[in-house]
């Protein structure tokens, strides 16, 4: 019998973040029809430099219900 997405959910709340990361990246790139990260090294480039960049602290990101309340401005809602 296949697993219901609460199965799913509470199964994916016991594990790693990185697990989780990588599995909704997976979910998200056979989504958008890519199915292997690897096959585009520029996109992996971009992504690494963003992401060296927020550790090192040379950008900070904006907090996600900053970016919503922006949008909800924007399309005035």
């Amino acid at each position: 019998m296949a697993l219901t997405l609460d199965q799913i959910v509470e199964e994916a709340q016991q594990w790693p973040d990185d697990v989780v990361a990588d599995l909704v990246d997976r979910l998200m790139l056979a989504r958008h029809g890519v199915s292997d990260p690897a096959l585009n090294p520029a996109w992996q480039s971009v992504v690494s430099r963003r992401v060296e960049e927020i550790r090192t602290g040379k950008v900070a990101g904006i907090p996600g219900e900053v970016v919503s309340a922006r949008i909800r401005q924007i399309v005035g809602r």
